[in-house]
């Protein structure tokens, strides 16, 4: 399973740890991914999502159909 959100597009980035002498090593910083269970009204059903916490926020304010009409995605492309 990818470490990819399924709407924001969240992925891992990679940086350095730098240590007290300034000695580097490669670091990768992963997003706050969650499976989510989320119940669309205008459906009646449930939906199963991976998705990140700053999509989580987003469609706990606005709606996951008002946000996915947003974003310029459909259900069944972001639906597992």
């Amino acid at each position: 399973m990818s470490r990819l959100c399924k709407l924001t597009g969240k992925r891992p980035m990679t940086g350095n740890n730098v240590s007290h002498a300034n000695n580097k090593t490669k670091r990768r910083q992963l997003p706050n991914l969650q499976n989510k269970r989320l119940y669309v009204r205008e459906l009646g059903r449930w939906v199963r999502l991976r998705v990140s916490t700053k999509a989580i926020k987003t469609i706990d304010k606005k709606g996951l159909l008002a946000y996915l009409r947003e974003t310029g995605l459909r259900l069944e492309d972001v639906a597992k």
